[in-house]
């Protein structure tokens, strides 16, 4: 019983590092210099891409290219700048990381 305990215990404690790693992988990599999570800044906020991309399967690829590689168009005539220091494998987890903010 003590084992299932801790070691649900610990699953929780890593599932929510693993939120929280996520939002300080975009404040890392710069991306909350234009983002918010609840509100427009220079670029949309995240809620609104995840409410934006929820019935896509294909958002998370979508989104992380962007991220490496920047846009125009999708939400306005302002410009995201491509992020190269940004890995691809970092790209995908900050993109599934938004999907998730509501």
């Amino acid at each position: 019983m003590n084992k299932i305990l801790i070691a649900t215990a610990v699953g929780l404690s890593l599932a929510s590092g693993a939120a929280l790693a996520n939002a300080d992988l975009a404040k890392a990599k710069n991306c909350m210099a234009c983002h918010a999570n609840d509100k427009k800044l220079v670029g949309p906020a995240y809620k609104d891409v995840a409410a934006k991309y929820a019935s896509d399967k294909d958002a998370a690829a979508k989104l992380a290219k962007k991220i490496r590689e920047g846009g125009v168009g999708a939400w306005g005539q302002i410009p995201m700048p491509a992020n190269p220091q940004v890995s691809e494998a970092e790209a995908l987890t900050l993109a599934r990381w938004v999907l998730t903010i509501k």
